[in-house]
């Protein structure tokens, strides 16, 4: 399969590839977006901010106007900052679902269980298809279907999926899902069924989908669309801009994500790292990583090797979304921690649903993976590295509905039923809300609502 050229209606002079490992700079990228020299990852570069980048202040200010705007890619809140991205030729080239513009909000009660003065959730559950990966779909879609490929796959654990086979069907293409068979949740998989995709479940891991989906893409005419796609990366750092817009450009002092594959925390810090040579903002926030501990491949590699070598693991949480234990973007992640200052931690399966019990008991609901920044936060505060008196901002990356199993099971108590810590899962008791069954009569009723208010 020869690489990607660059197709018609992008102007290329925009941007480079980049490989993360050897420097080597190129026009084009092939298949599998890897290094031609050395075959590790690719990133985008803009060459042209060195000599003569935009001017922060003007780009606040287009940016802000452009939220007046009726044209589809300036209510898009991913292409409303286009002029940070690889840039088309016409604005209709864009595939959008009007994706980003997600809410910005206060979590007064988990600010007080956290022991932080104000914590914050930027909820990016609240896209098109439900997650944070519809940022980055809308961009790699875009340039997919401007190479010309007709059919677009990728391995996934359920939000990939969905995303992509709804960009997919928007832009008129075919899309191939592969997932591991049995351990995504049916929410995600009936979000690519419905939008017309042809879904393999493959009898593997996540990590065996996507070695497949490497393999597939040198050998028939499929453009790959999991987050080694540095189109895709682009598309999610637009969620720091949206970010720190929303804070009038004054950074908080730590931002806290969830840790899979990894594409999503190295696309927030290279948007950080981005901001602050442009001038958008004046100091980077500590951008730091939360695993579960059954998927803590980045938690062992910083700490085992110093993040010299990847540690791999059998990944094992019923936290779906993050359950890969050979994340992709390790060594972009490793990058951005230390050019960040962030930290990395894990946390136990009763602390990620004690936390998802919290972020909904506030009215906003979070998928399980989501809801490990809140858990780690209060690790990070206790160990001393939050500061009581700092400002974080948690990034929540998919609906309540994505894994609606996960919170029907924790509420009537069958989440931890029969695992070696069901005594250690009682510290939950209090958050749970059973649905009760009731005699249809008002005396019923009544008495049920005096013992909910004592």
């Amino acid at each position: 399969m020869p690489p990607l050229t660059t197709p018609a209606g992008v102007q290329q002079a925009n941007f480079r590839f980049r490989c993360i490992a050897c420097g080597d700079l190129s026009d084009q990228a092939s298949q599998n977006f890897r290094c031609a020299q050395c075959h590790d990852l690719l990133e985008i570069i803009y060459p042209k901010w060195k000599d003569a980048g935009p001017d922060p202040a003007t780009l606040k200010s287009t940016w802000r106007q452009r939220r007046l705007s009726q044209s589809p890619v300036d209510q898009s809140g991913v292409w409303r900052f286009r002029d940070l991205l690889p840039a088309l030729v016409t604005d209709d080239q864009a595939i959008t679902l009007r994706e980003g513009n997600t809410p910005l909000y206060e979590l007064p009660q988990c600010a007080r269980i956290a022991g932080v003065p104000r914590l914050f959730a930027k909820h990016q559950g609240l896209n098109p298809t439900g997650s944070f990966k519809d940022a980055g779909m809308t961009v790699a879609a875009t340039f997919a279907r401007l190479a010309g490929f007709r059919w677009v796959a990728c391995a996934s654990t359920g939000n990939t999926s969905a995303s992509m086979a709804a960009y997919a069907a928007r832009g008129g293409m075919r899309s191939l899902v592969l997932v591991p068979e049995g351990k995504i949740s049916w929410s995600k998989l009936s979000q690519a069924l419905d939008y017309g995709a042809v879904t393999c479940q493959l009898r593997t891991d996540f990590d065996g989908c996507l070695r497949l989906l490497q393999e597939l893409v040198l050998r028939a005419p499929v453009y790959q669309l999991n987050s080694i796609n540095p189109f895709r990366l682009e598309g999610q750092k637009t969620l720091a801009l949206e970010l720190l817009e929303q804070l009038d450009w004054q950074p908080p002092d730590h931002i806290i994500v969830p840790g899979g594959n990894l594409g999503n925390s190295s696309a927030i810090g290279k948007a950080l790292l981005e901001m602050l040579d442009l001038g958008l903002i004046s100091r980077l926030p500590k951008l730091s990583v939360i695993q579960a501990e059954g998927a803590n491949a980045l938690v062992r590699t910083l700490r085992e090797t110093g993040g010299k070598r990847q540690v791999s693991v059998q990944a094992e949480t019923r936290a779906t979304a993050i359950r890969i234990g050979n994340p992709a973007s390790w060594k972009k992640a490793v990058h951005v921690l230390e050019a960040t200052g962030g930290a990395c931690e894990q946390v136990s399966e009763i602390e990620i649903a004690q936390a998802k019990a919290e972020i909904g008991a506030e009215g906003i609901g979070c998928e399980p993976a989501s809801a490990v920044t809140l858990a780690g936060l209060k690790k990070l505060v206790k160990h001393g590295f939050v500061k009581p008196e700092e400002s974080v901002v948690l990034v929540l990356t998919g609906n309540l509905l994505k894994d609606p199993d996960f919170t029907m099971e924790f509420h009537r108590g069958d989440l931890f039923k029969n695992i070696r810590d069901e005594s250690a899962a009682a510290v939950l008791n209090p958050l749970r809300r059973p649905p009760i069954v009731l005699d249809a009569t008002m005396d019923a009723v009544m008495r049920t609502l005096e013992q909910a208010e004592n």
